[in-house]
């Protein structure tokens, strides 16, 4: 059976997956990293164990070299990401099929190699069929932004990225960079918790951005479930 990567926020660390699944940390040549065995996948938080690691400090290279190292070919992502446009709402999903990131990370800094990131439309499609099969509110498409944070992004940088893009988070992009300079397969689930900074009247907290964090953990856990039901020899 197919080994399988899944990497995801803290909401991992509350699924029944991670309280059931054998934990250990495995070092590689960018790092540690404590990872979660369950059936045929191998589940990272990238806050780590703690859910503290903050999203500039994340050591997104050790994660997704990790994978490689485990044989896992293809990586199911999970992230939070706030609503660049009034349609997406706060409690919908979406699978995006392109990014944006002007800092990207890369495995390649001593020996330079150009490389097309790109995100897997298997990967893709088998989100948008669990999406479906559950019945979820969910946009099929979309363009992510990717921040550095920790900060929020200020009403003016919300105004100008909207142009571009549909959703902006902190993560994904690192990730789908990543795994793409590795020839690993990569696509994200987002989880729309907020609406970003001045798209609304409503004024933006971090309070109202773990509510519907905390919301989503379940639909979340049902998602991974499905994923583990995907047959892929």
């Amino acid at each position: 059976m197919e080994k399988i990567g899944i990497i995801g926020g803290k909401f991992i660390l509350k699924t029944k997956f991670w309280k059931k699944g054998k934990r250990k940390i495995i070092k590689n040549p960018y790092g540690k990293v404590e990872v979660l065995r369950y059936k045929n996948a191998f589940l990272i938080c990238r806050h780590g164990i703690a859910g503290k690691i903050p999203p500039h400090r994340i050591n997104h290279r050790a994660n997704i070299f990790l994978f490689k190292k485990l044989k896992v070919k293809s990586i199911f992502g999970f992230n939070s990401v706030g609503s660049l446009k009034s349609k997406i709402r706060p409690g919908h999903f979406l699978v995006p099929d392109d990014y944006i990131d002007f800092d990207p990370p890369t495995f390649f800094e001593k020996n330079p190699k150009f490389t097309t990131p790109f995100l897997s439309e298997r990967i893709r499609k088998i989100f948008i069929k669990i999406l479906k099969k559950l019945k979820l509110k969910f946009w099929d498409r979309g363009v992510y932004f990717n921040t550095k944070g920790p900060r929020l992004e200020t009403k003016a940088e919300i105004n100008l990225i909207k142009n571009f893009a549909d959703v902006v988070g902190m993560t994904m992009a690192k990730e789908a960079t990543l795994a793409s300079e590795l020839n690993l397969e990569y696509a994200s689930l987002c989880s729309v918790d907020n609406f970003a900074h001045g798209i609304i009247k409503s004024p933006l907290s971090q309070e109202m951005i773990f509510k519907f964090q905390e919301r989503s953990v379940k639909i979340l856990e049902r998602v991974i479930e499905e994923i583990f039901n995907e047959n892929f020899d």
